[in-house]
């Protein structure tokens, strides 16, 4: 592990990797850095390591320097200038890009070039984002495993052959690479959240509706868009471009987002902080315990008042998750005559688990679940924010789908990422942030959750955790 002042505009590859999007933005509208001398070095630097990195499924480099070149023309011509002129940003495979190919982790989809972008493509390229590529996904972002059957294995950066998290395992890969910072993510039970952890970097998935989201998921409304960034200040920032309405979302909040960059120096001071170890039912290993607990202890430091309390909303999750998971990945069903041999073992086992599923018995689970929503609503009521582990292991070989001193199943990882699928059918906005190292030397995410809408709050809390606690300085050593 390294220690470096992410401020710092030293010309190297590096310390440019690791330059926070505020910081960079700044830089380069100020005419002190020249973002086509930041996008060559910055390129440099992940061709360099993405051979132990693996972030990438497409680097699109002719097209990075053409947006720098036209950002270094733009700086001298009047026009406006975005709040991400010339910052870099990846975009998660299963987002459609028009220009680079979209896969989903498949080889379904191999060389699968969609018609169109998903609405967050040109939202960010008129704040001036420039798109330097697609990063991996487990298959259909299925599971929490940082490998597919088409791209293989994307490595941990503080481990290499460990799990980066999923599904949006190479956003946080890259993240905590230094392969520039920003890259958009989406959580269906945890793969902001999961990546965010593994790596040791912040992940925000916002409250349902905030950001964009087509074509629409067929997952019952439970995936989000979000940020994956190594600052709170970042996280920020990308979400205020990310979020507002979208006519070809129905399900987009109807308000754009508050101005969270302004507001994130308020603190948390008076707020009502629940704490749950284990939400009652969720095993943990004790180095993540541990970890967890102490960075509890922080937000009484802040003047907050925090209590460890009881979740019984909670019991009902593990049999609604392993139904609904499955059940919901059966419209993958119609592939496995083709494509069975050559699909994960595991996405096939997890279909056919809930193939004979009536629509009778959906609905039945379905009112379960909004009851279940309900419950944690009604419990919110009382509390500003619930703090938890992020995930209830550290990074393990990503060749595996549990660890080995986890009980072994043929598709349920849910079982080591408790804490994050209730948010997904709640809506609620949740946050992963570090919160410190195991004794082998892996992130640990602490796990921040407001009641729906209050995606400012989660951002608040984590940047005055931040305060105390930070972390951007820490990086792995990859050269």
């Amino acid at each position: 592990m390294t220690s470096k002042d992410p401020n710092a505009a030293d010309p190297s590859a590096e310390n440019l990797g690791f330059l926070p999007a505020t910081r960079l933005a700044e830089l380069i509208r100020t005419k002190q850095l020249s973002p086509v001398e930041y996008m060559r070095a910055l390129l440099d630097r992940i061709k360099a390591l993405e051979p132990k990195v693996n972030a990438f499924v497409h680097l699109a480099e002719d097209a990075a320097m053409q947006g720098a070149r036209a950002a270094e023309k733009a700086l001298s011509s009047g026009e406006r200038l975005g709040r991400l002129h010339g910052v870099p940003v990846s975009i998660k495979d299963l987002a459609d890009t028009a220009d680079m190919p979209t896969q989903h982790g498949t080889h379904i989809f191999k060389d699968n070039q969609p018609a169109e972008d998903t609405v967050m493509v040109p939202r960010l390229r008129a704040e001036g984002a420039i798109i330097i590529g697609k990063t991996a996904t487990s298959e259909f972002g299925w599971t929490g495993v940082s490998r597919s059957p088409l791209t293989g294995i994307t490595h941990n950066p503080w481990k290499h052959g460990y799990n980066a998290g999923a599904s949006s395992a190479g956003a946080g890969a890259a993240t905590a690479a230094g392969f520039g910072p920003l890259h958009q993510g989406s959580d269906g039970a945890g793969s902001i959240r999961m990546p965010a952890h593994f790596c040791g970097v912040v992940g925000l998935k916002p409250s349902f509706g905030r950001v964009p989201y087509n074509p629409i998921s067929l997952g019952d409304f439970t995936s989000h868009n979000g940020p994956l960034t190594r600052t709170v200040a970042d996280n920020a920032l990308f979400l205020e471009v990310l979020a507002g309405p979208h006519p070809l979302d129905h399900t987009t909040l109807e308000a754009g987002p508050a101005h969270y960059s302004a507001r994130l120096h308020e603190g948390i001071k008076g707020r009502r902080i629940a704490y749950s170890p284990d939400l009652g039912h969720a095993r943990v290993d004790p180095e993540v315990a541990e970890l967890v607990k102490a960075a509890v202890a922080r937000f009484q430091e802040l003047g907050a008042h925090v209590e460890e309390v009881k979740t019984p909303w909670a019991a009902p999750g593990p049999e609604l998750i392993r139904f609904f998971w499955s059940a919901h990945l059966t419209r993958l069903a119609h592939y496995l005559d083709q494509w069975e041999a050559r699909m994960d073992p595991g996405l096939v086992a997890c279909i056919k688990a809930s193939r004979d599923v009536t629509v009778a018995t959906y609905q039945a689970w379905r009112a379960k679940k909004y009851a279940y929503v309900t419950s944690i609503h009604r419990w919110f009521q009382d509390w500003d924010f619930l703090l938890t582990p992020a995930v209830s292991v550290a990074a393990f070989p990503a060749e595996k789908l549990m660890p080995d001193h986890w009980p072994q199943h043929e598709w349920d990882w849910v079982s080591w990422a408790e804490f994050s699928y209730p948010f997904n059918m709640a809506w609620n906005p949740a946050a992963s942030v570090p919160c410190g190292f195991t004794p082998a030397g892996l992130p640990v995410g602490l796990q921040i959750v407001g009641r729906r809408f209050d995606d400012l709050g989660v951002l608040q809390a984590a940047a005055a955790f931040e305060a105390v606690q930070p972390w951007a300085d820490k990086r792995p050593k990859l050269d």
